[in-house]
């Protein structure tokens, strides 16, 4: 083909019927039928076992070999003065073999698209076909043979109108294969209907535009046949790529990419060697040449990669490759971004990439499937049981795919696709690949939401042993001194006659009340009893009164929260106040307790002399109060500059902790 586009602008000049083969709707013609070739030689590669394929390829032939021939014979016998060989044989060749193209086209249409006929009982059919394509061969070789003599008559030349036997055989050979495409279309359902919707338009059309140019072959009727070939072979393109009949993309993504490519080194050299190379009368200049191979080498890698993203956007869209995907997901296995980020972002890619108008990410809790992430953001969907999830089929989800580790299931990735776009095969290998490489990242946020259960286990378990040894105090060793106490006064009020008796007890009821005191304000450490009754506020402030550094307390009207979340902030608090006593060597300092934005916050603040956070860290007692908060979702901020005070900041999410009456 390419052989004879080169040889019809050679023969621009010569004169055959119907005007010059160098006019628009040849040259449309020509160039629509290169398509021919180049779908069967992706289809034949791809699948070889499937005879559609080869079938295009024989079209692709035979459509060669008429174009080459007509062109070599209007060059040999009209154009070239030397007069080269064989110039009626190629005429006469390319005189009857477009007729054999129609041929392979009507047992494509037949067979498409398992390469198969739709049943035995279609055997009839299908020698109907055969019979009538041997008609359909036969009068345009006739014709052609008894043109030898003058191959570029009216009626020889490209066939002309071949008079009603020719199409009744064209209507005969085409009949049965357009019946078994709409057979099959009536058969078809979900994705194999998307795909021969778009093949039965194109094949309708293109043998319209056949019969309709037997009947006059005029310019309109010609660019209506090239239309009608590109229309069909876009149909075919449409069902490989949108619907991935034939799980092509890669091929194509490929074969468009270096036809780009082609066509640009093509390009450059006929503008620069041959096109100046003629207007200034050189068409070999070495010159021009080397200027060509210099663009080109400069010029091929942005080429190249503009090719590439054409070829990607016609072949996959708008959406993300497939290699793009699994590599952005491996910069985040990587450490890209935050763990918590991933999954995320993963739910994303992978929606971006399959088209899917939902994406989520299923991590496995007890015996459960959990919604962890969703794109794009919305309200997670209802757990699924795993029982009920048996294959992991999340309900509504178009596919669901198992997260494994080391064969433990971890979670699940499904995506919802829009109704009439199925998950094609190329699709469900993404997911494949991504829920593989997906398991150890589940695990981790299996091992880092089991290490937030275990601290607020740890955490809660403290608290609730606080509580205990504070109960255990209030009721045991603290009555008992108070009941001490009371003997001991009346002890004394009974004893009145012995100075020395009485001086003893009354020492003796004083270390009594001392010891109580003592052990009271232990009970207070441990957990104080006006934390659980009357809130925060209250409790820290009857704490700063025994503060060694003056201290205020800032409550802004807070309310009562969760009892873990009030301790939290509570024993934080107490943490800081006696770093500010110990270290701080401060002149005051302030507790300021607030609620907003969904997060309980504290912060403590003094004017000491401060340090450097970043030279010391973080020492027992605030890594203490960090892992305190971060048990319930929550963080700690320290600042500090020498001579300038600390400032200690902590927040506990709030979301789900009820506020009751204020406090006093």
């Amino acid at each position: 083909m390419l052989g004879g586009l080169v040889l019809i602008f050679l023969d621009r000049d010569a004169s055959v019927p119907g005007g010059s083969l160098w006019t628009g709707s040849n040259l449309l013609s020509n160039a629509a039928s290169l398509g021919v070739p180049v779908v069967g030689g992706v289809l034949a590669s791809r699948r070889p076992e499937n005879a559609i394929g080869w079938l295009f390829l024989a079209a692709g032939l035979s459509l060669a070999l008429s174009q080459f021939g007509l062109a070599y014979g209007v060059f040999a016998l009209k154009v070239s003065a030397a007069s080269p060989p064989g110039g009626r044989a190629w005429s006469w060749v390319g005189n009857w073999a477009w007729v054999l193209s129609l041929v392979w086209l009507a047992f494509a249409l037949l067979l498409f698209p398992t390469g198969h006929l739709p049943s035995r009982r279609w055997r009839p059919a299908a020698w109907v076909v055969v019979l009538a394509c041997a008609v359909l061969t036969a009068i345009p070789l006739q014709v052609a043979t008894s043109a030898w003599a003058d191959p570029f008559s009216e009626t020889a030349f490209n066939g002309g109108t071949l008079g009603l036997p020719f199409l009744v055989a064209l209507v005969a050979a085409f009949v049965p294969p357009l019946v078994a495409v709409v057979v099959r279309f009536r058969r078809s359902r979900g994705d194999e209907r998307l795909q021969m919707k778009w093949f039965v338009g194109g094949a309708f059309f293109v043998v319209a535009a056949l019969v309709a140019v037997n009947l006059s072959n005029s310019l309109a009727i010609s660019v209506l046949l090239s239309l009608a070939l590109v229309f069909f072979l876009a149909s075919i393109a449409v069902a490989v790529l949108k619907y991935r009949l034939y799980e092509i993309d890669i091929v194509v993504n490929k074969t468009i990419v270096y036809g780009v490519l082609a066509a640009f080194l093509v390009a450059v050299y006929v503008a620069l060697v041959i096109g100046i190379g003629a207007a200034i009368g050189s068409a070999h200049n070495p010159f021009l040449t080397l200027v060509a191979a210099g663009v080109m080498a400069l010029a091929f890698n942005p080429v190249r990669t503009r090719a590439t993203h054409l070829a990607n956007r016609f072949v996959y869209g708008k959406r993300a490759t497939p290699y793009e995907v699994l590599s952005h997901f491996s910069d985040e296995v990587a450490g890209a971004y935050a763990l918590e980020d991933v999954l995320p972002r993963t739910a994303q890619m992978l929606g971006e990439g399959t088209g899917a108008s939902r994406a989520d990410i299923w991590l496995v809790s007890g015996t459960e499937l959990v919604d962890e992430a969703t794109w794009p953001a919305a309200p997670g969907l209802e757990p699924v049981s795993l029982s009920e999830a048996d294959g992991l089929s999340v309900p509504g989800a178009s596919r669901t795919v198992a997260v494994r580790h080391q064969g433990d299931l971890l979670g699940a990735i499904s995506i919802h696709k829009p109704p009439g776009d199925p998950v094609s095969a190329v699709e469900e290998k993404l997911l494949t690949d991504v829920a593989s490489q997906a398991g150890l990242v589940l695990r981790n946020v299996r091992l880092v939401e089991d290490l937030k259960a275990s601290r607020q286990r740890i955490v809660a378990a403290q608290d609730e042993e606080r509580r205990r040894l504070e109960r255990n105090i209030h009721d045991g060793a603290q009555q008992q001194l108070v009941a001490l106490a009371v003997k001991a006064n009346l002890a004394q009020s009974m004893v009145k006659s012995d100075p020395d008796v009485e001086r003893l007890l009354a020492q003796l009821k004083i270390e009594a009340q001392d010891a109580l005191e003592n052990l009271r304000d232990l009970a207070r450490g441990i957990y104080p009893p006006l934390l659980a009754d009357r809130g925060l506020a209250a409790a820290l402030r009857a704490q700063v009164k025994k503060s060694a550094v003056p201290t205020s307390v800032e409550s802004d009207g807070i309310g009562r929260y969760r009892q873990d979340a009030e301790a939290a902030v509570y024993f934080c608090a107490l943490e800081a106040l006696q770093n500010v006593a110990k270290y701080a060597n401060a002149s005051r300092a302030v507790v300021r307790l607030s609620a907003s934005d969904g997060n309980l916050s504290f912060i403590v603040e003094d004017d000491g002399i401060g340090f450097d956070v970043g030279a010391r860290g973080y020492g027992t007692g605030m890594q203490g109060m960090a892992d305190r908060l971060a048990s319930l979702g929550g963080e700690l901020r320290v600042r500090s500059v020498r001579n300038s005070g600390t400032v200690i900041e902590g927040t506990v999410p709030a979301e789900g902790l009820g506020s009751s009456a204020g406090q006093g």
